[in-house]
């Protein structure tokens, strides 16, 4: 008998739900109360992840996709999820500030609605979208990840959003395209970490994958989290996640997205080439210049209960993208 084991990123497949309360599931969601649909869903560990979660006000259009989300049924054993207080209150997002409290303090200023997106490059389908246009064709799921931050501390978040290669198949970029580039909304009147003087980043942030890289099937366009709208500290409406590399090079609250030729300059990339790479895989035989990645501290945690942990490379999702960069030196292109 052939048994299959799951890769660690795999989503495991839900137990199969009653039609009654699967019904009554869509009645919920579409009301807006995520957080309490799965209470009486088997197989489902949602009630259990959203149960303190309050349900945010959303764009019409998201509420319509939630109601057909495709669900995470569990998280991996031993790694629970990050509760929602501890990742929506702990950000770096430094156009709101450089304190990990100041994208709570200060992002819900930022103005969501409307939202567009340019597209353009070498690509067919170039052109100004609309976040809903650009989201329209695409159903949306859940995706539990591990999310590792340059700085040695990590979370677990359940986002919700649509995989990155379905929208570059719609957009059709030509041949010429080896890479994506992404850029950040710049708005100083919303944006008070902009106008700091102690703000040494030259604005807009940029961020960039290879086409491989960008095409993967585990790396996400997410709209949302914790069964809920993305809030703004975490990078609404619009922000990539690309589970196996470092935090900052899941690019936040995006406004452009470019189809190049050329590696594109990324932020921490030009402002300091030798503590941040363009590549930012998560490896922990690879050393910070100034503290070591070989360990990490799992967000929530006390003094007296740190909850260190060993890091992996790629963050454990090795068996899915190590062939990305077969024959590439880890150390050289960090």
């Amino acid at each position: 008998m052939l048994i299959k084991h799951p890769a660690p990123g795999d989503c495991r497949e839900f137990d199969v739900t009653p039609e009654a309360v699967y019904l009554d599931r869509r009645r919920l969601l579409k009301s807006g109360l995520a957080a309490a649909v799965t209470l009486a869903v088997p197989g489902v560990q949602a009630a259990d992840r959203y149960s303190k979660v309050t349900p945010a006000a959303a764009p019409g259009w998201f509420g319509d996709k939630l109601e057909d989300a495709q669900w995470e049924s569990e998280v991996v054993e031993g790694e629970p999820i990050t509760p929602f207080a501890d990742a929506t209150q702990y950000n770096n997002f430094y156009e709101f500030g450089p304190d990990k409290g100041d994208p709570a303090r200060h992002a819900p200023m930022l103005e969501t609605e409307p939202w567009t997106v340019m597209v353009d490059g070498a690509v067919k389908q170039p052109g100004r979208y609309s976040l809903e246009d650009l989201m329209r064709p695409h159903g949306l799921q859940e995706r539990i990840y591990r999310l590792r931050c340059v700085e040695a501390w990590s979370m677990v978040i359940p986002w919700l959003g649509v995989p990155l290669a379905d929208m570059i198949k719609r957009l059709e970029p030509t041949s010429a395209a080896r890479y994506v580039r992404f850029e950040t909304l710049v708005r100083p009147e919303q944006m008070p970490g902009m106008k700091s003087r102690f703000s040494l980043i030259a604005w807009p942030y940029v961020e960039g994958l290879r086409m491989d890289e960008a095409m993967h099937p585990l790396t996400l366009m997410a709209v949302g989290m914790y069964g809920r709208v993305l809030p703004n500290q975490n990078g609404a409406p619009l922000r990539l996640v690309v589970p196996w590399k470092y935090g900052f090079k899941s690019i936040k609250s995006i406004v452009r997205i470019s189809f190049v030729e050329e590696q594109p300059s990324t932020t921490w990339q030009s402002m300091a080439p030798e503590e941040y790479g363009f590549y930012a895989n998560v490896n922990p035989q690879v050393s910070h210049p100034r503290w070591s990645q070989a360990r990490e501290r799992r967000l929530p945690g006390s003094l007296f209960a740190p909850n260190v942990r060993d890091t992996q490379l790629f963050n454990g999702y090795g068996e899915q993208v190590a062939s990305l960069y077969s024959g590439l030196d880890l150390r050289t292109n960090y």
